[in-house]
């Protein structure tokens, strides 16, 4: 897949411009603070329809009321226009001019992004590995993501329910149980399923990088089949605390290296390096979904990773239809070289 143009309008501090991106590794450097990583956040979205901003209000330019960010995406069997409109509170997705949800963005097209905050995939908390998880099996399976967002919506009801603890609460929750049970119990067998070929992918790709072994496994809270009696064991203490204490948005991702608990004993570079991991297991799976390589993002190249993490890092950019890579300066296996600088893109030499 290739990003050949890229149209911006009020998003972050991103000047209102049209850019042209050459096929290869393009390079954005460029001094800090001056819009790289947005300029990615903003590729990310309307390639795949996420946007991990705590509010849309954040990611709209100071002044403005709404942001616009539009992509010409070349695939092996065609071109597709696609664009994400911003608001206050809204957002609208359109596929070659036709008004889609925005999860069917990442249906179409694919880009895996890789940036230093990865590191907390592994030492951070449960809610950031279960992110990447669904983010990554509902691009994946498109009734992986229907599923989930039935769950959320049942289990927000639940938990209201249990908030406002009403007499006779406790035998409300049963119609809401029920489908809690239901939904849960699918979303926790596909996990499962996905979980066999994931960590076997983030095993080869740790094992090319460091000498410890890696495994992916899920830390659940229930067992699928044992999830109505959990519930209903946990019922007193869900009554008490007035939010659902079962259910596959309370499970994690279990990573260990050669045995200890990564998530409570890795440095940093192992963090880092057990995230790469599991962004190249994203990169493998999504290629085998669209029988062809995602757009490769990559943001600040360098930043805490040694000579053989950066090789393996440029290497796997060097080896896909494009990628696009920033630094503050540009890496020297660049074919394309843009410079970013407040905010606006200018391509210089073999890009412009």
């Amino acid at each position: 897949m290739i990003l050949s143009r890229l149209n911006v309008l009020h998003y972050r501090n991103l000047k209102d411009e049209t850019i042209v991106f050459r096929p290869g590794l393009c390079a954005v450097s460029g001094g800090n603070a001056q819009g790289k990583t947005n300029l990615l956040e903003a590729i990310n979205l309307v390639l795949t329809g996420r946007l991990d901003a705590p509010s849309l209000d954040t990611v709209i330019a100071f002044g403005d009321t709404e942001a616009f960010v539009g992509a010409t995406l070349e695939r092996a069997d065609g071109v597709s226009e696609l664009s994400v409109g911003l608001g206050r509170g809204r957002r609208v997705a359109k596929l070659d001019g036709a008004r889609v949800n925005t999860a069917e963005l990442g249906r179409l097209a694919s880009a895996v992004w890789l940036r230093p905050e990865d590191a907390d995939l592994t030492t951070g908390a449960p809610a950031g590995r279960r992110r990447y998880l669904d983010a990554l099996l509902s691009r994946l399976s498109v009734r992986y993501g229907r599923l989930l967002e039935a769950y959320e919506r049942v289990l927000a009801q639940r938990n209201a329910l249990l908030r406002a603890s009403p007499e006779g609460v406790d035998g409300l929750l049963g119609v809401w149980d029920e489908r809690l049970i239901e939904y849960g119990r699918e979303l926790m067998l596909t996990r499962r399923r996905a979980l066999t070929r994931l960590s076997r992918l983030a095993a080869l790709a740790h094992a090319r990088l460091a000498p410890k072994s890696l495994s992916v496994t899920l830390r659940e809270s229930s067992e699928p089949d044992a999830l109505e009696g959990a519930l209903r064991k946990r019922r007193p203490e869900e009554l008490a605390r007035g939010v659902t204490l079962v259910g596959p948005h309370r499970d994690d991702l279990l990573l260990m290296l050669d045995g200890l608990d990564a998530t409570r004993f890795a440095s940093r570079g192992e963090a880092r390096t057990i995230a790469l991991a599991l962004r190249k297991a994203e990169f493998d799976l999504l290629h085998e979904k669209h029988s062809e390589p995602p757009l490769l993002l990559i943001d600040d190249y360098s930043a805490e990773l040694d000579a053989t993490r950066r090789d393996y890092l440029m290497g796997l950019a060097m080896s896909v239809p494009q990628a696009i890579v920033t630094g503050t300066e540009a890496p020297e296996q660049a074919s394309a070289h843009y410079r970013m600088d407040a905010g606006r893109v200018t391509a210089t030499g073999n890009a412009a």
